[in-house]
């Protein structure tokens, strides 16, 4: 799970990186509901707020609450290229074809992080890509989001059949939970014959569950959020520099080497041969990344502690290290297959123009 820019920013200007973990502990218990029980009574939240901010829909005409009245609604706000966004994808879908007769609509709101997810066409591929049947509210302009206050991807709102919220969840996980809720509501509105068994999904590929051995947080490589960093001589910000790897890199720290640009997103090598090398600790390694302005495909090749990865490669890289960066999205370039311990990955550019914005891990 993951919060908005400016609630980070915030805490880390306020309190101190130290206490970032307590103070979000906090807060999520302040606002979660109290945990469902078979006799546990849901609480009313409000009605559900405006939907009119999206800038278009997918999958659907524009839906209002005026249309949604009479229907158990399952809001889900989350973007493409977020790791922890896109692994809940298999149950929402689940549920919304398993629901869908007995009255549940599920609307997807895609609300964006980085500046391409913004881009209508871009949602359209991953859309498309993922195989998301179920409407997909547009929101790059943040105005469903703001409707409902909501500040993390990913989120997920119940709404029954009279308009009103009844629950809520962030992050990911609790897919038992939610089901039950979703169930629950769909009984108060009506609905005969209701399955009260949990949809079995076996999530794989890049919207598998986690590993329980993770000790790499998401790191962002544009200087707005990046950490970590360690090439000698630190940014130099929105100005081409020739950087040099951090000889021992320690777990968790980064840096690049050859010829880049970084700004506040993103970081670009200007020629080829532009490195980015990471010490981690997980079984996946994802990284977000888009091509050249031109739209020119990006080759690259990757090694895992100085050799091929072999058949610890990810999704969308080849046992020899080699793939290439076709459209802006997440890039799965690590998984394990063995004992997980501290690994350094190094990715080569071949070609320069690429973007590179963000590591997550799994």
């Amino acid at each position: 799970m993951k919060r908005s820019l400016s609630f980070l920013v915030w805490i880390r200007r306020t309190l101190g990186v130290a206490l970032i973990i307590g103070v979000v502990i906090a807060i999520l218990h302040s606002q979660k509901p109290v945990v469902l029980t078979a006799s546990a009574a849901l609480v009313d939240e409000g009605p559900l707020p405006d939907l009119g901010g999206a800038i278009g829909w997918l999958n659907s005409v524009p839906l209002e609450r005026k249309s949604l009245q009479g229907k158990v609604v399952l809001v889900d706000f989350w973007t493409y290229t977020c790791i922890n966004s896109l692994r809940p994808l298999p149950y929402v879908k689940s549920w919304a074809a398993q629901y869908k007769d007995a009255g549940l609509v599920v609307i997807g709101v895609h609300t964006p992080e980085f500046s391409f997810e913004k881009e209508r066409v871009n949602v359209e591929n991953a859309v498309r890509n993922l195989k998301v049947s179920y409407p997909v509210a547009i929101d790059s302009n943040y105005g469903i989001w703001r409707a409902f206050h909501n500040e993390y991807w990913p989120a997920q709102y119940l709404i029954d059949g009279k308009g009103r919220i009844r629950y809520h969840h962030f992050g990911e996980d609790d897919y038992g939970e939610i089901e039950r809720v979703i169930q629950k509501l769909l009984q108060e509105n009506g609905a005969t014959g209701v399955d009260k068994g949990l949809a079995r999904v076996s999530p794989d590929g890049i919207e598998a569950a986690p590993s329980r051995d993770i000790q790499s947080p998401e790191t962002y490589i544009g200087y707005r959020q990046a950490e970590h960093f360690a090439s000698p001589g630190g940014f130099a910000k929105d100005s081409r520099k020739t950087y040099s790897p951090p000889a021992r890199p320690a777990l968790n720290q980064w840096g690049l080497s050859g010829s880049w640009k970084v700004g506040e997103e993103s970081a670009v090598p200007q020629t080829p041969s532009g490195k980015i090398v990471f010490r981690f600790h997980a079984r996946d390694l994802h990284l977000v990344l888009a091509p050249a302005n031109d739209g020119k495909p990006v080759r690259f090749k990757m090694t895992l502690d100085g050799i091929a990865p072999g058949e610890n490669c990810g999704a969308d890289s080849a046992p020899d290290g080699t793939g290439e960066v076709r459209e802006p999205r997440l890039y799965q370039l690590i998984r394990q297959k063995g004992q997980i311990k501290d690994r350094t990955f190094e990715i080569q550019f071949l070609d320069s123009g690429v973007h590179a914005l963000d590591f997550t891990f799994g």
